[in-house]
């Protein structure tokens, strides 16, 4: 928890953006596994933790603009929790720590929104159990409630978000180094022989013994051509090569997310050194470009051209590198975008929209193949914490498919990519805050050039 002034000022800033009306924020419930005391590790919502800072379930967060009054609504500790839990501090004591001095029970919190005489401004729900309780309190049907949420309170909140403070920068750090940890575990303990799960087994437990945790499952496979691959059934042998895409969640659950590809063995064999250098070309690009004022979907599209020169110099691609990006041709080999902003959430604030985080009135996301999937397409700015990583990816099926389509045939060259069926895939990525200057990448060295 950061000093209480850190939270007043949050909310005071909250208020002033919105204006008016009742600003219900909601924490996140203990979720159960398959029966009701076999729960799911607790994680707290990511926004009720950055303007109130507690990081207990059950509570509900008001701050009633029109009266100047801030509420944390939720119980006490029974003496069962305190049985089979342990001793805890009391709610009001945990209020005081981040200056909320009104704390009412959880059940009151109902009456307090019905009774309200004004608009009442909520985010669009993630959570079942939230999405059930809005929808009861509101008398609004579940599956309206993503578009009647508060879009003046989501873009107040991405605002705010958006610009790490000294002091969360300094928290997102702490989760980077944890998280080059678990990368340097992971090309440490990999060896023929081994399964990826425990190679998996390895990471975590370097996040976990920090008193942090994950901050998403980890992703540590042979086949990396699946970009979210979290099967983990896999025998490593020397010739492969290893995707580990990772991330450590501190305790204040600030997160880092890192990826490096590896081989199995000492060496990469010659092909893979060959498309490994493309990919550090183009993250090298993409980082000096990464400055105030440039458009990151403008980052992105140079990554992509990166990508296209290196794939002609292996005769995969041909024709004109601009025109194969702009027509979509790359995403034959890279499908997503080049990075996202971090912060509180892997992909910060993705629950509130990526139109709202990523993008703006003006700039839209894309839904064409390829495209759709970069989550950042604004002009970034100093104090922006955000990923880059761009990576090329051999996928058998999409081969066939396009292949079969005659797809982009003047920009991709099939008979070539029969050679790189069973490549799979390479992916680089880091961390970095966006400086007035340029930028800083976060964290203490984690070498990813061949050297």
């Amino acid at each position: 928890m950061f000093e209480k002034e850190v939270y007043i000022e949050r909310r005071e800033t909250l208020k002033k953006q919105v204006g008016k009306g009742l600003i219900l924020l909601l924490g996140n419930e203990v979720s159960s596994i398959n029966f009701k005391q076999n729960t799911y590790p607790f994680r707290q919502d990511s926004s009720f933790l950055y303007f109130f800072g507690i990081d207990q379930p059950s509570l509900c967060g008001i701050i009633d603009i029109d009266k100047n009054i801030e509420i944390i609504f939720g119980d006490n500790p029974t003496i069962d929790d305190t049985v089979f839990l342990g001793k805890r501090e009391s709610l009001e004591s945990r209020c005081s720590c981040v200056g909320i001095s009104s704390v009412r029970p959880f059940l009151s919190a109902e009456d307090y929104v019905r009774n309200f005489k004004g608009d009442v401004q909520f985010l669009p729900p993630y959570r079942p159990e939230n999405a059930q309780r809005l929808s009861n309190w509101l008398d609004i049907a579940v599956h309206l409630l993503k578009n009647r949420a508060s879009v003046a309170l989501i873009k107040a909140i991405v605002a705010q978000r958006s610009y790490k403070s000294a002091l969360e920068i300094e928290e997102i750090e702490k989760g980077v180094n944890l998280t080059i940890d678990m990368q340097l575990a992971a090309q440490e303990y990999a060896k023929e022989g081994l399964t990826e799960a425990q190679i998996a087994a390895k990471v975590q437990s370097v996040a976990d013994s920090s008193g942090g945790s994950l901050s998403f499952p980890t992703i540590l496979t042979v086949e990396g051509q699946v970009l979210h691959n979290y099967y983990k059934g896999n025998t490593l042998k020397n010739g492969d090569m290893v995707l580990c895409d990772c991330g450590a969640e501190t305790s204040m659950h600030y997160a880092g997310d890192l990826t490096r590809t590896f081989p199995v063995g000492e060496n990469f064999t010659l092909q893979q050194k060959e498309v490994y250098e493309i990919v550090v070309t183009a993250h090298n690009a993409a980082v000096k470009a990464l400055k105030p004022g440039r458009l990151f979907q403008d980052i992105h599209l140079l990554a992509c051209e990166k990508l296209v020169e290196g794939l002609k110099m292996l005769g995969l691609m041909k024709g004109d590198v601009q025109e194969a990006v702009n027509q979509g041709a790359h995403t034959m080999f890279f499908q997503c975008g080049l990075g996202h902003m971090m912060g509180l959430d892997v992909h910060d604030m993705e629950d509130l929209g990526e139109q709202y985080v990523g993008y703006t009135d003006q700039l839209k996301q894309s839904t064409q193949f390829g495209f759709k999937s970069l989550r950042l397409g604004r002009e970034i700015e100093p104090d922006f914490v955000l990923t880059v990583e761009p990576g090329i990816y051999f996928i058998p099926q999409l081969i066939d498919m396009w292949k079969a389509e005659n797809k982009f045939t003047d920009f991709i060259n099939y008979k070539k990519m029969e050679e790189y069926r069973s490549f799979t895939g390479i992916r680089i990525e880091n961390d970095f805050v966006v400086t007035k200057q340029g930028n800083r990448q976060l964290g203490k060295e984690l070498p990813y050039h061949l050297d």
